[in-house]
């Protein structure tokens, strides 16, 4: 977890370790910060300017297990299945604001901000000093989408935040609060400015920095901030852009695309990387799975570690997805267990359940039964059998999907069928795209309601995103189910942390949130 405190001395955003190396790429495995900070910086050795971006995609890799949960757990495709009380509370639209999840999510992504904030600083000053211009700019511009897209997250779960435009944890205070709709606009100029700066390849063909950022990069970004702005031509031309590309293509083994040999798959628009170097010891950069793990298994490779049991799909959306007779996206997105199968089964309109519904993955691992959770989610799962042997931690050499090319296609339906404009495919065309590649049957036409219904579907456990589209046209209502009673009003968006409050003029002026 990163250093959890905001204002400090020392706060080492800055920047480079300016010495001579043998292997540039090496610096990918670790964040910048963790290197010797070397003084009198020469800017004139262009050559170290790559470490500044190095240094980024570090930093950006290493989003803190707590964060996703935060951004991703209220919609009804998911709930918390852990010991966090006000985890659970949150998902039930209960906010503590000194929930120290909380404060830690809002410093992680803040800390990344002012981190890349920091690196564009040093990039200008090795430009300046005579290096290429249009790799400086390149440079800028990826780190622009990094930071763009962790104000796109910061806004969705608070609304009205603050922009910082430098590195200095002080500036803060100086910055004054900006609406949801500044933020989107805010996010939409920034991918402006970076499209034209940034390699037109899918990332898997990036041939310096492999999956890093690209055009269709940015496009995706602006097109989720004009979803949220509902400026429906722009979210249809960004897509159009990227559809017209041919760059991106769906994975027919859905799967597999959240497994190991999905990564870097041509379906990922967005994906943070890890690797075990494909060694039985040594260096490893990973995601916490941990959090996503079964707390109860029995894995096909003795000795492959369980996890918290801390993720769990509801009983509704898997009621949802039987409904549709589901088979790929279900089996793929929901784990169960035999108290799982069992309490399905007890609702009469789902006694007979499919006989591919199993405790025993495609991969045979078992997943046992456990007090907390009757379901895992498939998602976050990696089979025992795809660990490079000698390596038994849950999940590692995993990527973490962030952006896929269906919620390309879907967003292009969704800006489409509020009346935007195509230049590529209609929007029935893209969902039965999606359809196509979950076995189901094409649709004759689509509607509003289609294109939300497969949304639920395709993106069931992933980054909040049912939730917030379900905050975009307003129907909180779909949330209460299972007790819960959610206020578009006063729920829509988290508090700001207690902590921040105490730390932050602007945030206490500005308390009606949540």
């Amino acid at each position: 977890m990163k250093n959890n405190k905001f204002i400090k001395s020392g706060l080492a955003l800055i920047l480079a370790a300016m010495f001579s190396i043998s292997s540039c790429s090496d610096l990918l495995d670790e964040p910048l910060q963790n290197q010797i900070i070397a003084d009198g910086t020469n800017y004139s050795q262009s050559e170290n300017m790559i470490l500044l971006l190095y240094g980024a995609y570090a930093e950006l890799y290493s989003l803190q297990w707590e964060s996703f949960p935060i951004i991703s757990v209220r919609g009804d495709d998911v709930t918390p299945a852990g010991d966090q009380f006000p985890l659970t509370e949150t998902d039930l639209f209960r906010y503590d604001r000194s929930f120290w999840m909380y404060n830690s999510t809002w410093l992680n992504l803040y800390t990344d901000i002012l981190y890349w904030n920091g690196a564009m600083e040093e990039i200008r000053k090795y430009q300046e000093a005579g290096a290429r211009a249009e790799t400086a700019e390149q440079y800028i511009a990826e780190v622009k989408v990094m930071k763009s897209f962790e104000l796109l997250q910061l806004a969705r779960l608070w609304g009205t935040i603050l922009i910082p435009n430098s590195s200095q944890p002080s500036d803060l205070f100086n910055v004054e609060l900006s609406s949801f709709d500044e933020v989107m606009e805010y996010i939409s100029s920034q991918m402006d400015e970076a499209i034209p700066n940034l390699p037109n390849v899918h990332p898997n063909q990036r041939s310096d920095i492999r999956g890093g950022m690209t055009r269709a990069t940015a496009l995706a970004i602006k097109a989720q901030a004009n979803l949220e702005l509902k400026n429906w031509q722009e979210v249809a031309e960004a897509t159009s852009e990227i559809i017209s590309s041919n760059q991106f293509a769906l994975e027919p083994d859905y799967y597999q695309l959240f497994k190991v040999p999905g990564k870097l798959n041509r379906e990922n628009v967005f994906e943070f990387q890890y690797s075990d170097f494909g060694t039985a010891t040594g260096t490893v950069t990973r995601y916490l799975w941990d959090f996503f793990g079964p707390a109860s298994w029995t894995p096909t490779v003795a000795g492959a570690s369980q996890g918290w049991g801390f993720w769990s799909p509801t009983t509704k959306y898997i009621k949802f997805m039987l409904d549709r007779n589901e088979r790929t996206r279900l089996e793929t997105t929901v784990i169960f267990t035999p108290d799982g199968i069992a309490e399905i089964e007890s609702d009469p309109n789902y006694s007979n359940l499919p006989n591919w519904i199993s405790n025993v993955t495609p991969d045979g691992d078992v997943f046992n039964n456990h007090p907390r959770y009757n379901f895992m989610s498939g998602k976050h799962y990696l089979p025992s059998t795809q660990l490079t042997p000698g390596r038994f931690s849950y999940g590692e050499n995993k990527n973490l999907t962030v952006i896929r090319y269906s919620e390309i296609l879907l967003m292009h339906a969704e800006a489409i069928v509020n009346g935007a404009n195509t230049s590529s495919i209609s929007a029935t065309a893209a969902v039965n795209l999606v359809r196509n590649r979950a076995g189901l049957g094409p649709v004759s036409m689509v509607t509003l309601e289609t294109v939300l219904d497969e949304k639920f579907a395709e993106f069931g456990m992933e980054w909040g995103i049912r939730f917030y589209d379900l905050m975009r046209y307003n129907r909180g209502s779909e949330l209460n189910f299972g007790g819960r009673n959610f206020q578009q009003e006063f729920n829509k968006y988290l508090p700001y942390p207690l902590e921040q409050q105490d730390i932050l003029p602007q945030l206490t002026a500005n308390t009606p949130q949540g």
